[in-house]
């Protein structure tokens, strides 16, 4: 399995997203060799720096991208790798 290369703080972007999709991210991201401790749980990062990893979550995958540029506090990343969450039929995550 590939691992996520990082420093410091992995960004997840977290839009009210419902429990067991945040929870399920932050596994799957373990899963991927980072530290539970280096998530941070954000709608928007913060002091964000070039070369950072930022991670969008959505229904049934996770973006996983890296910054390029920052201007003005946005950023432009580039997608390093896409995580697919697989759910069962009743839409319960289980992988």
């Amino acid at each position: 399995m590939e691992t996520i290369e990082y420093e410091g703080t992995v960004w997840a972007i977290n839009h009210n997203n419902p429990e067991p999709l945040v929870e399920h991210s932050i596994k799957k991201l373990q899963d991927y060799g980072v530290k539970k401790e280096d998530i941070k749980l954000t709608d928007a990062p913060d002091d964000i720096k070039v070369g950072a990893i930022v991670v969008e979550m959505w229904p049934h995958h996770l973006d996983v991208t890296r910054i390029r540029t920052v201007r003005n506090e946005s950023f432009i990343s580039g997608t390093v790798m896409t995580i697919q969450l697989n759910t069962d039929a009743a839409g319960k995550y289980i992988d």
